[in-house]
């Protein structure tokens, strides 16, 4: 399996409410910035996370992480029809489910 599909290279993520930036340094590790938080998190602000990605078959990963605030995501991301599912268990046990887009910034 490839990570040759992240590895050094950048999203946009838009999932209605909340937009963002990823930016897959390689198979193990992402910065996002956050454009528009949705209320959920700061517009702009910007974490660097350990990941976990798993390619499902070409073009599509199933990748998750933790943030420093204690929230867990997990996105299967459909690079092929860009799709992505996210869902979000916030610090306080929230749990939330998202669909939007996810394309190319490189």
């Amino acid at each position: 399996m490839s990570h040759e599909r992240l590895t050094k290279h950048r999203y946009f993520v838009d999932l209605g409410p909340l937009t963002l930036e990823e930016n897959f340094e390689s198979g193990e590790r992402m910065t996002f910035t956050v454009v528009a938080g949705g209320g959920m998190v700061p517009d702009g602000y910007v974490e660097t996370v350990a990941i976990t990605a798993v390619e499902i078959r070409p073009d599509v990963f199933l990748t998750s992480w933790t943030e420093e605030s204690g929230a867990n995501i997990v996105h299967l991301e459909d690079f092929e029809r860009g799709v992505v599912h996210s869902r979000i268990t916030l610090p306080d046990g929230t749990p939330l489910a998202l669909t939007g887009t996810i394309k190319p910034l490189d």
